[in-house]
């Protein structure tokens, strides 16, 4: 097997230098130690991660973000899992899996559902969601696939949103499935009903509830074929969502890492990781993609 010390790509845009290392990968070759970037800089220095970012999405034509938690938390709304998320609070077996709102929907109205309305009544899209609609308006990205269930990436202006649990911003009738808007919804009466006298129940997927098939088709699909997907605000480590990224991975796509901080994800198939929230780094990407497509 042919053994690679050193290769210096001196001069060359950092999506060509992508480019080869996909060959060279593919090739299995596994003894390529180091491999340095001359982007018009002295030797050994490399470009600003924001700046590489900016390269790659610029220049993609089927980009694919998936979103988590971590893009919302700027906006109000807590995370449901980790350190401070609403599980370390409340038992979701009790109160967020569907047999107990079949059984008990005013309690779960009462613990849940009523405190999420509120915060999502209030809750407006962060500069990490508008970063993300700015993208689709660039003809740069197609799809947003979201483990979220607050509607804000379309609040933002995205056309193609993928709800991998569904949506909280619609209740939907148990009894005639008419859907209503979640902040129409009037709680004088708890649990609130539809016009037909039937109970509402958010038409997000509860616990023991399976995820839309239309929704892990697409998701896998788009992830297949895109070129460049933005992880944002998630560790993907809840399946099947988690498993996105990967098939990205899979398919040539380079992956581009948006998180405050490492995640597995980072070292085993990140490409780029960009540490910081999405409300601070989306900005200052989306200027540096503008100045790439302004350029002749």
């Amino acid at each position: 097997m042919m053994a690679y010390k050193s290769i210096n790509f001196r001069n060359l845009p950092f999506g060509f230098c992508h480019f080869l290392l996909t060959i060279l990968n593919s090739r299995r070759i596994e003894k390529c130690v180091t491999i340095t970037y001359f982007f018009n800089k002295a030797p050994h220095t490399m470009p600003d991660p924001i700046e590489r970012a900016a390269d790659i999405i610029a220049s993609a034509k089927r980009a694919v973000a998936l979103t988590g938690a971590g893009i919302s938390v700027a906006s109000g709304i807590p995370p449901f899992r980790g350190k401070g998320g609403l599980w370390e609070k409340i038992d979701p077996m009790k109160v967020a899996h569907i047999d107990a709102f079949l059984d008990d929907p005013e309690t779960v109205w009462n613990v849940l559902i009523k405190e999420m309305k509120t915060v999502l009544d209030k809750a407006r899209p962060n500069p990490g969601h508008t970063g993300l609609a700015d993208l689709e308006r660039l003809g740069i990205l197609g799809t947003v696939i979201t483990q979220n269930v607050d509607g804000l990436h379309q609040k933002a202006g995205n056309s193609d949103v993928i709800e991998f649990h569904g949506s909280f911003a619609w209740q939907r009738c148990l009894d005639c499935n008419r859907r209503i808007e979640t902040s129409r919804v009037d709680l004088a009466q708890i649990p609130p009903h539809c016009r037909c006298g039937g109970i509402l129940r958010p038409d997000c997927v509860f616990f023991g509830e399976m995820i839309p098939p239309e929704a892990l088709d697409r998701s896998q699909h788009m992830s297949a074929t895109c070129e460049v997907m933005m992880v944002i605000g998630t560790s993907a480590m809840v399946q099947p969502a988690a498993g996105m990224p990967f098939i990205a991975k899979d398919n040539g796509a380079f992956i581009i890492e948006i998180n405050p901080e490492p995640t597995p994800l980072t070292s085993r198939i990140s490409n780029l990781p960009l540490l910081g929230g999405a409300e601070s780094i989306m900005p200052r990407l989306l200027q540096a993609v503008r100045q790439r497509l302004a350029s002749p």
